[in-house]
């Protein structure tokens, strides 16, 4: 649960109003929804357990599992603290059957790699337990469900098995002590005060993790780890669900219920008429905020006319928001974005919830504001205009707002850097708005279609990849591929070489900034809030980027909204971003709320302690130097030119519907008399970046609330020509089996991390055809910091330990499976085939037939993974990375300010310290650039 400001209105629209392709049926309100499970095959066993079997074509050969268990943090004692999440981290370390995380080691082999499809989460109420598996062979399906019944009673707490997890939970606990954590727990007391809850956070307490013992673990998991409180749930791509019901009785039903085992108490939240007010000083928060929430009781789906009612909820939400995105792009608007959703918080309690993000010193204002455009729809509604979907009215959805009344439970709350409102502030601005009655009228603006169309050159069809493509009149390439994957999706990304690398350094900054500019101020021809109300009632979302070596569109929408977003991108390569014919100065008061934004932004980085480690933090005298109609200008010119962009389109298309579109709206931007930035790839500028040549070893410093601490460790990666398809499939691979090794030892054998992971960047230099490719590999996690410098010494020795006497066959095996099953994963999946036709489009093989370069790539994949031994490993691991791997790699480590100077000095020698003096004035702004870069790689 996320009760801070994150999504925008524009982020939520990816869940609203679906209801449109709805049929119309006949049916009684009353009518009460049946208890039985639609399309499922349940039952409960004879000792209790409850489960759930439901087959699914989609994805082929995978199946999800999940067993729940309403065991959470609620039901602990005082000296329980905690115990509840524990009892999850030691379920996949040791159990009667398997030890020494020999779970993950198992469902690693079979390709379900840890933390992304064997992983758990336990809420104040549950504990899930999830598996993603494949099951195209026969024992895989029962193997799986056999690790889950572990999960349910044989789980092991020794006190070797104890102690190997504290590090690791210790770590995931340090890690939501950052200000989100804090601000999220202090909104959670406040919303949960007088029940239990308030004081049963799932992560427990610190010294409740470092020092509970085996015995109140074990009694905690004999408790309440009995087969009436759980339920097995298996949906996948299943011949018969009979059969897999009698896999769960296997090894389930053998399982002896628990003789008289305690109820599970259910706990209250009491509810109060007075709101609640809280102001919240937090000097690392990323800006001023307010939060509001108003709690109701939980309503179970009974009746169709609770259905009906749980969706004039979604549709009032998408409404509201929609109001409030407009308000924020208003000059001198009251904040900076605002959204509502409702939340069920715990078993009994959901909450409906308001967050906006604002100014400095600018909490009252913004609650004010978000109080009266609520009170308005309660007082006059919503419009028909503004539902805009049949057979559900504006006054069923109107009435929602009556959630958000102050005296239902409410509790608001502001977070800022530095106090500014006081709990008296806020309860002058309810009692204003309180008696608050206006009326507001709404207008309505008609996007302009474009009525010519043009003709396809040429056509060519790559039957291997199941794609056509096509070379329209004004000499945009266009390749599209029909999948039966999702009904409801269709993918597209455009790209054209040249980007921010060709510009002059004093104007990168300045243009960097035309896509966050243009898109607050009307990238697509209409305003922003304009835009959206044209957009109520389709799905259909379109975005831009600018690279270091590309500039590129892409959009996701519904097969019935594939016109209106490819309308939307005609609008875009045609119209400016800021009209030329206003009186005043083009789009001064637009630009002013953009740059006031991007300040508060700025500020908020320097608040953030992660912001020094994680980049070079921009100064407000930078954004105050930026040149914001230079940035729309340039912006403007990146999209004029068709015939330089290659588009790929994915998803669920008619060809005969889709290409009258594609003919009449991309096919019918106009081409430029004269070339608008028309690069070669060969020819672009590269970035001035190279990696340093020897061992640096850099500590940043960052004041904190609370410590924390994070690590890269860093190594160049440089892939000569002649090998590099190979190598490219090569270093992924090389990747993973970094990341699965280094866990190993850090968590699993240690036991001080909670999770690492290995990253691959090969966008290091400009996409030429020729010439070697240049990038990293990074090792990235976080620790305690009194022990970050060992850890990073250990990763070292590990990786170094593989360069010297290579993995073993069961090392290599696993990331073989992780890798086979992820490709398998990804042909069912629209986002894999674009990104793959894409990357055949971008690699350097590529000479004008995509299919060629699509086979050539596949075949170096496979010939890959013919020939992946321990020895060839091994030896990919000497050449990809220096070898040996001490002799040149850098380590960055965040630590809090307050630590001892002396640290320092035995983590960095003085040679060192020189080193980086000499370095960094002169990599900064190539490193900004080049990592900027990343999604530019060319393979």
């Amino acid at each position: 649960m996320d009760l801070l400001p994150g999504e925008s209105p524009q982020i939520l629209s990816k869940h609203k109003q679906r209801f449109r392709s709805l049929k119309l049926v006949n049916v009684n309100d009353d009518a009460v929804l049946s208890e039985t499970p639609y399309g499922v095959d349940y039952g409960r066993l004879s000792n209790g357990l409850t489960y759930y079997v439901r087959s699914n074509s989609k994805p082929r050969m995978r199946a999800a599992l999940a067993l729940a268990v309403k065991v959470g943090s609620v039901l602990e004692e005082e000296e329980e603290r905690g115990v509840a999440h524990i009892v999850e981290h030691l379920a996949f370390s040791a159990t009667k059957k398997y030890t020494n995380h020999d779970i993950v080691k198992f469902l690693e082999s079979i390709g379900a790699e840890f933390g992304a499809c064997q992983n758990a989460v336990t809420s104040a109420d549950e504990t899930v337990y999830e598996l993603f598996v494949p099951v195209d062979k026969p024992e895989l399906l029962s193997q799986s469900i056999s690790v889950l019944a572990e999960f349910s009673s044989e789980v092991r707490v020794s006190a070797d098995d104890l102690e190997k997890e504290r590090g690791a939970v210790l770590e995931e606990y340090r890690g939501s002590r950052n200000a989100n954590g804090r601000m999220q727990d202090a909104h959670w007391v406040l919303m949960m005060e007088g029940s239990k809850y308030a004081e049963r956070l799932p992560i427990g307490l610190e010294k409740v993790i470092r020092t509970v013992t085996p015995e109140i673990v074990k009694r905690f998991y004999n408790k309440w780890y009995h087969m009436q409180n759980m339920a097995l749930i298996a949906v996948g791509d299943f011949p018969d669900t009979q059969s897999v019901v009698e896999l769960i009785k296997t090894h389930f039903e053998d399982k002896v219920p628990a003789l008289d085992p305690p109820l599970i108490p259910q706990f209250t939240v009491p509810s109060h008429e007075e709101p609640r007010f809280s102001s919240f000083v937090e000097s690392e928060a990323a800006g001023s905020a307010v939060m509001l929430s108003c709690k109701v009781p939980v309503v179970e789906l009974k009746t169709v006319k609770d259905y009906r009612n749980l969706l004039a909820e979604s549709m009032f939400f998408h409404a509201l928001n929609q109001r409030f995105f407009k308000l924020s792009r208003k000059n001198n608007p009251p904040y900076f974005s605002c959204s509502a959703a409702a939340d069920v918080l715990v078993r009994p309690t959901k909450a409906y919830i308001m967050t906006s993000s604002c100014k400095q010193n600018g909490t009252t204002e913004a609650l004010e504001s978000m109080l009266i455009e609520v009170a308005r729809v309660r007082i006059h509604g919503f419009s028909e205009r503004e539902i805009s979907v049949a057979h559900i009215t504006a006054t069923e959805v109107s009435k929602y707002s009556e959630n958000f009344r102050t005296s239902f439970s409410c509790v608001i709350k502001t977070i800022e850097p530095h106090a500014a409102a006081t709990v008296d502030d806020l309860r002058t601005v309810v009692l204003k708005v309180n008696s608050f009655k206006k009326k507001e009228t709404f207008r309505r603006g008609m996007m302009k279609t474009f009525r010519k169309t043009f003709h396809v050159v040429q056509q060519h069809e790559y039957s291997s990849i199941g794609a056509t493509e096509l070379m329209l009149s004004n000499g945009m390439r266009v390749c599209y591929k029909c999948t039966d994957f999702f009904d409801d999706q269709v993918l597209f990304t455009g790209f054209s070489y040249g980007g921010l690398s060709e510009l002059q350094e004093y104007e990168y900054f300045s243009c960097s900034m035309g896509p966050t500019i243009a898109g607050e101020i009307g990238v697509f021809g209409h305003r922003p809030s304009v835009l959206t109300d044209m957009l109520a009632g389709k799905r259909a979302e379109v975005g831009t980027s600018l690279g270091a070596y590309m500039r590129s569109f892409s959009g996701d929408c519904s097969p019935s909204d594939l016109e209106t977003a490819l309308q939307v991108l005609y609008e875009e390569s045609h119209v400016d971003c800021i009209p030329k014919d206003e009186k005043k100065k083009p789009g001064e008061d637009d630009v002013k709320i953009v740059m006031q934004m991007a300040e508060e932004s700025v500020r908020a980085q320097e608040r953030d302690p992660y912001t020094a480690f994680a980049n070079r933090p921009i100064k407000i005298g930078e954004i105050r130097k930026v040149d914001p109609f230079r940035a729309c200008e340039y912006f403007n010119n990146c999209f004029k030119d068709p015939s330089t962009f290659t588009v790929v389109i994915v998803g669920n298309i008619d060809p005969a519907t889709a290409c009258p579109l594609i003919l009449q709206y991309l096919g019918g931007i106009p081409r430029p008399p004269k070339p608008i930035l028309n690069f070669k790839r060969d020819e672009l500028k590269g970035l001035p970046f190279t990696f340093p040549s020897t061992v640096i070893r850099e500590v940043v410093w960052s004041p904190m609330v609370q410590a924390q601490c994070s690590v890269q460790l860093c190594f160049p990666v440089e892939l000569k020509n002649e090998n590099m398809m190979e190598d490219v499939h090569l270093t992924g691979l090389m990747s993973k089996l970094l990341e699965t090794k280094i866990l190993q030892v850090l968590r699993f054998k240690h036991g001080q991390i909670y999770s690492a992971g290995v990253s691959v960047f090969l966008g290091g230099n400009k996409p030429s055809r020729v010439g070697n490719i240049r990038g990293d590999i990074s090792v990235n996690f976080s620790c305690d910091p009194e022990i970050s410098a060992t850890l990073v010494n250990l990763a070292l020795d590990e990786i170094l330990h593989l360069q010297e006497e290579g993995p073993t066959d069961a090392d290599v095996s696993a990331i073989l499976e992780i890798e086979q099953r992820a490709y398998e994963n990804g042909l069912q999946e629209n986002y894999h085939w674009l990104e793959r036709i894409l990357r055949s489009y971008q690699s350097r093989i590529y000479s004008g037939d995509v299919g060629a370069s699509f086979k050539i790539q596949d075949e170096g994949r496979t010939r890959v993974r013919n020939s992946l031994t321990p020895v060839t490993a091994q030896s990919a691991l000497q050449r990809i990375i220096p070898f040996p791997c001490k002799k040149q790699y850098t380590v960055v480590i965040l630590m809090p300010q307050s630590s001892h100077l002396k640290k320092l000095k035995s983590f960095i020698s003085s040679r060192d310290a020189k080193i980086l003096v000499g370095v960094a004035g002169s990599a900064v702004l190539a490193l900004s650039l080049w990592r900027y870069s990343r999604r530019a790689a060319n393979f």
